[in-house]
């Protein structure tokens, strides 16, 4: 059940928009096995000027932040694939590797609230998170 969110610094089309957030969750279904309904996805689009990135990107207006939430619990190699997947996905839409960064931070499934206010550490997910 990670909860998504991808903050860019260009205007996309809705379409585009749909795209980039079906590229990262097929990076995420392929690399921590997560269930093809579990979406938690944010969009968000800054102005450049609220957005700063570093100065030496080429084509700076295609930078991407995507920050994660998710249960600890994920191998080093499921990781790697991950942001591996990730930008891979994003490359055929315009958005160069060297342009994205991604931010995993890991929680214990009680710091998690889902299903009517249920502890996330207290029910069965469906699914595994030692991938």
């Amino acid at each position: 059940m990670p909860s998504i969110m991808i903050e860019v610094r260009k205007h996309y089309t809705p379409d585009t928009e749909l795209e980039i957030m079906e590229a990262v969750h097929k990076a995420f279904r392929d690399a921590f096995k997560i269930l093809p309904h579990d979406r938690n996805i944010r969009f968000v689009e800054h102005e450049p000027q609220s957005f700063q990135c570093p100065p030496d990107r080429e084509k700076p207006e295609f930078y991407t932040l995507i920050t994660i939430d998710a249960f600890v619990g994920r191998s080093l190699d499921a990781k790697r694939n991950l942001y591996q997947n990730i930008v891979n996905n994003l490359a055929p839409i315009g958005i160069p590797k060297d342009h994205v960064k991604i931010i995993l931070r890991e929680l214990s499934a009680e710091n998690f609230g889902v299903r009517g206010g249920q502890a996330a550490y207290d029910i069965d997910l469906g699914f595994n998170i030692n991938v």
